[in-house]
């Protein structure tokens, strides 16, 4: 079973009960932001996660608040400015709450 809803898409169970558990308030987006991916060097040695301080861009809209300014709708992929929003951890997942106003673009 996929979780609580009846779709063939990929979430995961922890993402659907984030999503029933928190609801971002006015301008504010709900974005989980997206693994990056392992580094490789160019002699083929794989760096694990540790080995980057830079964190992730890029992440996938889960809710959104009620503002009408707002500009992106759940699912869509997204970079937001890399030191915004304020990071929250529900159920072991990590996910940010970022201003509309830090979502610099829209992926594809």
């Amino acid at each position: 079973m996929r979780g609580a809803h009846n779709c063939s898409c990929s979430h995961s169970s922890q993402t659907i009960m984030a999503k029933s558990k928190i609801t971002p308030l006015g301008e504010n987006v709900l974005v989980e932001p997206m693994k990056a991916d392992r580094k490789k060097t160019e002699t083929g040695i794989y760096l694990p996660e540790s080995a980057s301080e830079e964190k992730p861009q890029e992440g996938k809209v889960i809710a959104v608040g009620d503002d009408k300014k707002i500009k992106v709708k759940k699912g869509q992929k997204v970079i937001y400015n890399r030191y915004g929003g304020t990071e929250v951890k529900i159920d072991d997942q990590e996910f940010l709450i970022v201003k509309s106003e830090d979502i610099l673009a829209v992926i594809g």
